[in-house]
């Protein structure tokens, strides 16, 4: 005789608890948590030069980072080269700077170049003209002194015994007159695509400054060796940031020798252009890495408006009479402006270095970048720097730097060190880190339960993932940190075909947005 209990589950097998409740899931691994990176702090330039920034950015409907960096690049144009910072004792900073955007395809950058540089463009053409009458008269000048000790020469070659030292004599004195005699360049604030040799000739006939602004990153293929048979050159580079005295000997051409050679970079890049730099031999190791100041801010392409408010005339002209203005006084400075700070901006300037060193040491928050965090307080001298010639363009080098101003400075020194924490985070991660990434936002934001691999490759990107083998790194982190599972094939029929594309479950924690 059974009891009621027993009658119960007559019939029924012992069942798996899974087989009632589903699989049970443990708590899935995190992935390496992504940076949430801070958006370029525009308030923190002048009023002049935050509108045209604000007003670039959204007439061109691009994140304000990139205009905002590119600000402080073309300041550093106009004034590089020209001032330096004096923060303490013997410590100077010049004001150039190295900058590098990174921004998918089809962001306009060539458009925001073209609008924040424009002025600089008009400044550099008005120098040639400026110049014109000046570089006339030494090139007259030098060929007259040339075909002077040419015609002495000759006369010395055909005198008589008894005159000929006296004429060999005035030939020498005529040709090293003709020697001395230099004949300026045309002025030139900006170059674009030019190799490492190029720079240094630059530098060379430019008085010891030039600027390279470019929409791309081909630089970096230049630096890497592109032209040099995949050996690096980066030494006018390292030095033209430091300051260092730069000494060329080149076969077959005179030597070059600027004593405080100043190059500005302001750079937008393709996001893995970054990544790619950072395998460039030497690059890390040398320092070239560190002296850049990084941002890489999201895309706004697929939010973008397309009817956007316009630049505002008086913006714009403002702001070409502001740089322009600035670029022009300061051209002509032979002996950098020393610019000095005021007591309290000392002051400011001594508690953001302490921060700096308290993070830099071993646990530090900086301690992962420590190359770059060690320039850190000196790109703030030179932003500061660079922020106190745009508030004072016409008389900046008369006064010192206010703490209000050093303040602004440490403000994008906070910045480009969120960024450039980024940036070196993702020069060394793991790919399949980015893809898994991308992954679970998809599986994320879609609320799916469970996906085969042809559909999640649908609906990604092609340009992330061209082939669907790409996803199996980004599967695989994501099954082995307990995001998904992959269910069993099911027995195949033997009639051949395609066989299934994998199926896999996704942690119920996906479906409520993790």
């Amino acid at each position: 005789m059974t009891t009621p209990d027993t009658d119960l589950w007559a019939g029924f097998d012992e069942q798996a608890a899974e087989a009632v409740t589903g699989p049970v899931w443990d708590e899935p691994v995190p992935l390496t948590p992504q940076r949430a990176l801070p958006a370029f702090p525009v308030d923190a330039l002048p009023d002049w030069l935050a509108d045209m920034v604000t007003a670039v950015a959204e007439e061109t409907q691009t994140p304000a980072d990139l205009a905002g960096c590119l600000a402080l690049s073309v300041i550093a144009t106009a004034a590089g080269g020209r001032a330096t910072v004096c923060v303490r004792g013997r410590w100077r900073e010049p004001v150039n700077l190295y900058t590098a955007v990174a921004l998918d395809p089809g962001n306009r950058k060539s458009a925001v170049f073209a609008l924040m540089t424009e002025p600089l463009m008009a400044a550099e053409k008005t120098l040639v003209e400026l110049s014109g009458p000046a570089r006339a008269e030494a090139e007259t000048t030098a060929h007259l002194a040339k075909a002077a000790a040419d015609k002495a020469t000759a006369k010395a070659a055909n005198a008589e015994p008894g005159l000929r030292d006296q004429l060999t004599a005035e030939a020498i004195e005529l040709a090293q007159a003709a020697e001395n005699i230099k004949v300026p360049c045309k002025p030139q604030l900006v170059a674009d695509d030019v190799t490492p040799e190029n720079l240094a000739t630059l530098l060379t006939e430019q008085e010891g400054r030039i600027s390279v602004l470019s929409p791309e990153g081909g630089i970096f293929d230049i630096i890497a060796g592109r032209y040099n048979g995949g050996s690096p050159n980066m030494e006018v580079f390292l030095k033209g940031h430091a300051g260092d005295m730069l000494r060329v000997n080149r076969q077959g051409r005179d030597a070059q020798h600027v004593e405080h050679p100043a190059v500005t970079m302001g750079l937008a890049v393709q996001p893995e252009v970054l990544e790619s730099i950072g395998q460039i031999k030497g690059a890390d190791g040398r320092g070239l890495l560190a002296r850049f100041l990084y941002a890489q801010p999201e895309s706004l392409v697929g939010h973008r408006s397309l009817t956007p408010d316009l630049i505002p005339d008086h913006v714009a002209d403002t702001y070409t009479q502001r740089l322009g203005g600035l670029a022009l006084a300061m051209a002509g400075w032979t002996d950098p402006a020393v610019l000095t700070l005021t007591p309290e901006a000392d002051q400011v300037m001594l508690a953001y270095q302490k921060v700096t060193e308290s993070r830099i040491g071993k646990g530090g928050s900086l301690a992962g970048i420590v190359k770059w965090a060690s320039k850190r307080d000196g790109a703030v001298a030179r932003i500061a720097g660079l922020l106190h010639l745009a508030t004072h363009p016409d008389h900046g080098w008369t006064r010192p730097i206010e703490a209000a101003t050093l303040a602004a400075a440490t403000r994008l020194g906070d910045y480009f060190t969120l960024h450039a924490q980024h940036v070196f985070d993702a020069m060394g991660a793991d790919p399949a880190q980015e893809a898994a990434h991308q992954v679970l936002t998809h599986l994320t934001d879609a609320r799916l339960t469970g996906f085969t691999k042809r559909d999640l490759f649908r609906g990604l990107p092609r340009g992330d993932f061209p082939a669907i083998a790409d996803l199996d790194p980004a599967l695989a982190l994501l099954e082995e940190h307990g995001w998904i599972r992959q269910q069993p094939q099911p027995p195949r029929s033997g009639r051949g075909g395609r066989p299934p594309s994998p199926r896999y479950d996704a942690h119920p924690r996906l479906t409520r947005g993790i």
